[in-house]
């Protein structure tokens, strides 16, 4: 049902990037005049849920991309999110939707810019909700009890903002002791998992293969609207306001290539196309946005892309 993470994640980041760069053919990066765009646009997509799904999922907006920008669009969808930050460091994507610790991450390696992101439907701003949560028949109630309960925790990708990072935090303020160096380490807690995906992450807690677990809680809400998780199959114990995933480009592109693209968000109006992508509309973000996030991964020994 969920993994441990690797002892060697530096294997496991190089072959999820192997197989994205296979899928992508190697043909992203190309060199481009002042103001063109690629002939072909490729944009990766970090995988919040199964990446074959996630995959079908966004096809609605290769579609409006190509129409929009005037050049074709092809979706990649790495298998963890390291696979995202090894593309575009080789610069086999163009651009990408990421969480805001793994554009941190891409941006210690690779030259990118934050474009946009979304404002979320739940919160009515361009932040969401991380949340730590327990089986409905827990007797924890907060965080703190989740940290003095010493049991078992699920995180999701190791490298995902909202069901790495910011749980982390959480059960930081709680007490718990996590290593910045071992990240498999969060005293008194007993053990933590990995699950690779805030989906995994809610079914190990609904099953009772872990104590508690931390996720993106609008994800958990679609889960449970689409019947993959029972409504009541968990309860929130406590949460944390996350800035919004960016989209990013290659800085390459050039200015007013990043403008096109930037602009072609700015400009959804499509409420179905909204609605697929979770927004209510999109604002323009730069890397002060992403401050907090940097700081806390450099201190809790996330920055580097796992």
């Amino acid at each position: 049902m969920f993994r441990r993470l690797s002892s060697a994640p530096t294997v496991i980041a190089t072959i999820a990037a192997a197989a994205l760069l296979a899928a992508c053919g190697g043909s992203g990066g190309q060199d481009v005049a002042a103001g063109e765009l690629p002939s072909t646009l490729h944009v990766g997509i970090v995988p919040n849920i199964a990446p074959d799904d996630q995959r079908a999922k966004y096809d609605p907006l290769r579609v409006y991309l190509e129409k929009e920008l005037g050049t074709d669009v092809e979706l990649f969808v790495a298998t963890n999110y390291a696979g995202v930050v090894a593309a575009l460091t080789a610069k086999q994507i163009d651009v990408a939707y990421v969480g805001g610790l793994t554009y941190v991450q891409a941006k210690e390696q690779s030259d990118v810019t934050p474009l946009v992101t979304e404002v979320d439907r739940e919160t009515g701003t361009t932040k969401y909700l991380s949340a730590i949560v327990v089986a409905k028949d827990s007797p924890m109630q907060s965080v703190k009890d989740v940290v003095a309960a010493k049991g078992t925790f699920a995180f999701g990708d190791v490298s995902s903002t909202s069901g790495s990072l910011y749980p982390r935090i959480m059960l930081d303020e709680a007490g718990a002791q996590c290593s910045p160096s071992s990240i498999e380490s969060c005293p008194p807690l007993r053990e933590v998992t990995f699950t690779g995906g805030h989906d995994a992450t809610a079914k190990a807690v609904a099953q009772g293969s872990v104590d508690a677990g931390g996720l993106e809680l609008r994800i958990l809400h679609k889960l449970q609207k689409d019947g993959t998780i029972a409504p009541d199959a968990v309860r929130v114990v406590g949460t944390k306001e996350v800035v919004g995933y960016p989209w990013v480009g290659r800085t390459a592109l050039g200015q007013e290539n990043l403008s096109k693209i930037r602009d072609a968000f700015l400009h959804i109006t499509d409420p179905t196309l909204l609605d697929l992508l979770r927004a209510k509309s999109y604002q323009a973000v730069t890397d002060a946005d992403y401050a907090e996030i940097r700081d806390q991964a450099t201190r809790l020994g996330l920055l580097t892309s796992q």
